[in-house]
């Protein structure tokens, strides 16, 4: 929200009051309780009348410090974003106290606080992160057609009546709570969710406030309250609805964070590299699951507005088989039920009379796993949109009638997620389906969650509930997997999400357009999201709306691989490789069985994003943060710790450019080529290829050539490869065993006077181990002998 007219001025109407000076400050076990006048206090007459802003500067857990601003305190309302679900807070706090100024440190971070004027400066060792200055808190009393840019506000003027009755008259003014933090000289700002605008969030207005507007707006499917800095420090604003921040936009110096209501509360996340600030921040907001191995297989979709004959779905299988690109994961899209009953969990008896001997015919000759797609609302037309309306089991009206609109199915409903019978009855509808055969389900949709002039069971306040209704939704259905098919076997494939949705994953980067332009749109949206605490991210491979031209269906293909999970879905037309030429299955089934055979180190990746919340897929960034170069790179990305990949976004005949660190890299598909870094590669790439190279000082576990799928044992059959090892260094790569979290062993190489020394503990079956150096690869060494 901007309240300003350019720097000195505010808008027409807008009434502020700044928190100026602390009056009163009370220590407790973990910080201090700050009471903060609004006006100047000289004298006892200046205690009359006028805000006093009750603020709380606490530690929640090591390297976390937590600012809370209260106007007028009354009971919280519901729902909160989950705090510390997963792991417990680790407790490190100490409390100093000045002459006029108040200090609260753990770890390595320190909040100081001044008392005239008020404000807080988050320290390192080393210098200042950011800071609160004067005049940085308030609160503001906004006249209203001032908030109708925001998403929430502007979202109530629907002309679709029948979603919403008129709204009564709106108030004169709206009440925000307003916190700023200095963007230093150099400071770039990342993430806030999937967002698909620039990558570097400076100079942006974003508007935390799921919408379903496609990958080619400003409007996102998964808005996370969270930003990361490259100043070693994140910031999470513990807010489950809407939070407007602006990023060097009112105030170019300045990210400004403001929501409706009475309190604002936010977490400086220290860390002194970026990976630490998302291991703080997934710990106090959850840690994402542990997947099974099949998922990271390919999965193959029906597309969306195809056939779903018997006879078209075994056609594609079986030619996938024949092609050597064995897809691991089919998917149903919405027709599975019948047209104008979405949904109604019921197969469409023209198509499928016997769906669950049609699944387990499928399941057995293919291999397949089976996944369908639902979503949380239910058409009048449904066969059970009375029952929901009989249990009030949807969103309700003020009024009491089930709140409706026309857009996606006529008459649709919502399922009210908060209402324990709603919950259970939506459950009971998928636990049939699980009895069919269904593995898991495409959590689609989530965003459209109405919140004007309606009324949750649990008496939530609306505005709340928009973004978390996607946490709760798949929640729901992630739960209800893990307890049909056992933890560690369930996955979602999931479209909407906020702060802690990625304790349910997968998520997918919702409707994207067959062009070069929104494959980059993609891998932005990707890497922000992954930024936000997700570790892992999908796409529609080929682009969903249109049919890609071939050139752009390879590219996207290549790249699609190179994600954490890889799917072939589209709109009108099919995304099955022979489409688009027979070329297209050779490509894709040189990729494949390149992910099959990395399942090692991906599986590892996957370990480690459970453990303490590392995204596969990094912005370069991440593991570069010393390397400047890499601030603003969003074209290319790392798998992990070890592996560069550079997706190609033009046609064979032009240039592809892209930026290697330093030290000298190898390539993964051609290892007899090295590129000595830091410096920027300009080549054209065929249409076979995707620059993939290999860090230095990597040992990289490969499984078996051909494998064909992506779930089976790690430790039996494995190709070792030992990339530029300098002089003394030791390197460990663990191998997971694939079917839970244990280790089943560890090669370690290390480089000592000239000599690379390879040695293997735990029960692993080594076929070869190798060494690239300088672009040659030596073979035929013995466990714990020179090469």
């Amino acid at each position: 929200m901007r309240f300003n007219d350019g720097f000195w001025l505010l808008k027409g109407g807008v009434k502020p009051a700044f928190g100026l000076q602390v009056v009163q400050a009370t220590p407790d076990n973990d910080g201090y309780n700050l009471h903060v006048s609004t006006k100047p206090i000289r004298h006892r007459g200046d205690t009359l009348a006028g805000p006093v802003l009750s603020i709380r500067v606490h530690s929640p857990t090591e390297g976390v410090i937590g600012v809370k601003i209260n106007h007028f305190k009354h009971s919280d309302p519901t729902p909160n974003i989950a705090l510390f679900p997963d792991d417990p807070p680790v407790p490190s706090v100490s409390l100093s106290k000045g002459e006029k100024e108040w200090s609260v440190t753990t770890g390595q971070l320190t909040a100081q606080i001044t008392e005239n004027p008020y404000t807080i400066s988050f320290k390192s060792p080393t210098r200042t992160l950011t800071s609160a200055g004067y005049k940085h808190q308030a609160i503001y009393d906004v006249p209203y057609k001032w908030t109708l840019r925001s998403a929430s506000n502007n979202s109530c003027l629907m002309t679709d009546f029948s979603s919403n009755p008129t709204p009564g008259t709106p108030p004169e003014f709206v009440r925000y709570v307003h916190s700023e933090l200095n963007l230093s000289p150099g400071e770039l700002i990342y993430g806030l969710g999937e967002q698909f605008g620039a990558f570097v969030k400076n100079g942006q207005s974003v508007s935390v406030w799921n919408q379903d507007g496609g990958t080619s707006s400003e409007q996102a499917y998964k808005c996370v309250p969270f930003y990361i800095t490259n100043r070693n420090y994140g910031v999470f604003i513990n807010h489950p609805g809407e939070v407007e921040v602006e990023v060097g936009s009112e105030k170019v110096s300045r990210v400004g964070v403001s929501v409706a209501g009475e309190s604002l509360e936010y977490f400086i996340i220290y860390g002194e590299k970026p990976l630490d600030i998302l291991e703080r921040y997934t710990r106090i907001t959850g840690r994402p699951a542990l997947l099974p191995t099949w998922t990271f297989g390919l999965w193959l979709s029906t597309s969306f507005l195809t056939s779903y004959d018997e006879k078209t779905v075994s056609g594609f299988l079986q030619g996938m088989q024949d092609r050597n690109c064995p897809v691991r994961v089919f998917h149903l899209d919405c027709f599975w039920m019948k047209q104008y009953e979405w949904c109604s969990f019921t197969f469409d008896p023209d198509h499928f009379p016997d769906p669950k001997a049609y699944l387990a015919e499928i399941k057995r000759k293919y291999g397949v796993k089976i996944c369908v797609w639902i979503n949380p609302y239910v058409s009048q037309l449904s066969p059970i949109f009375q029952e929901a309306v009989e249990g009030g089991y949807l969103i309700k009206r003020k009024d009491g009638s089930p709140w409706q609109w026309d857009l996606w199915q006529p008459g649709l409903g919502v399922v009210d997620i908060t209402n324990p019978k709603a919950k259970k009855w939506y459950a009971d509808k998928l636990d049939a389906l699980v009895d069919l055969g269904v593995d898991t389900f495409k959590t689609d949709f989530g965003e459209r969650i109405p919140h004007a002039n309606v009324v949750f069971h649990d008496g939530s306040d609306p505005i709340r509930m928009h973004n978390t209704y996607s946490v709760l939704y798949n929640e729901l259905v992630f739960e209800l997997l893990e307890r049909r098919l056992g933890k560690g076997e369930a996955v979602v494939f999931a479209r909407s999400a906020t702060a802690g949705g990625q304790r349910f994953p997968v998520h997918w980067g919702g409707d994207c357009e067959s062009t070069f332009e929104a494959m980059a749109e993609t891998l932005r949206g990707g890497l922000s999201l992954t930024l936000s605490g997700f570790a892992f991210t999908s796409h529609d491979i080929g682009g969903f709306e249109g049919h890609p031209p071939p050139q752009i269906y390879h590219r996207w293909v290549a790249y699609g691989l190179f994600s954490s999970h890889s799917r072939l879905h589209g709109s009108m037309s099919y995304r099955v490789p022979w489409q688009y030429g027979e070329e297209a299955a050779e490509y894709m089934a040189r990729f494949l069985n390149a992910k099959h055979r990395l399942m090692p180190y991906l599986y590892q990746l996957a370990l480690q994003g459970n453990a303490v919340g590392h995204p596969m897929q990094r912005a370069m960034f991440l593991e570069f943060p010393e390397d400047r170069t890499t601030h603003y790179l969003d074209r290319q990305y790392m798998l992990g710790h070890s592996l560069l990949v550079a997706p190609v976004f033009v046609p064979s005949d032009e240039e592809s450019e892209y930026y290697i660190p330093a030290g000298r890299w190898t390539s993964f598909f051609h290892p007899e080529r090295t590129i000595v870094g830091p410096q920027w590669v300009k080549e054209i790439v065929p249409l076979d290829e995707i620059p993939v190279w290999v860090r230095p000082g990597t040992v990289l576990c490969l499984g078996p050539e051909g494998i064909g799928r992506p779930d089976y044992n790690f430790a039996e059959n494995l190709e070792v490869y030992v990339f530029e090892l300098s002089e003394g260094q030791v390197v460990n790569a663990e191998v997971p065993t694939g079917t839970d979290k244990d280790i089943a062993g560890i090669v370690t190489a290390e480089c000592k006077r000239g000599e690379v020394i390879v040695k293997v503990t735990g029960d692993l079956n080594l076929t070869s181990v190798k060494l690239a150096l300088g672009g040659r690869v030596h073979d035929g060494i013995k466990e714990g002998k020179e090469v």
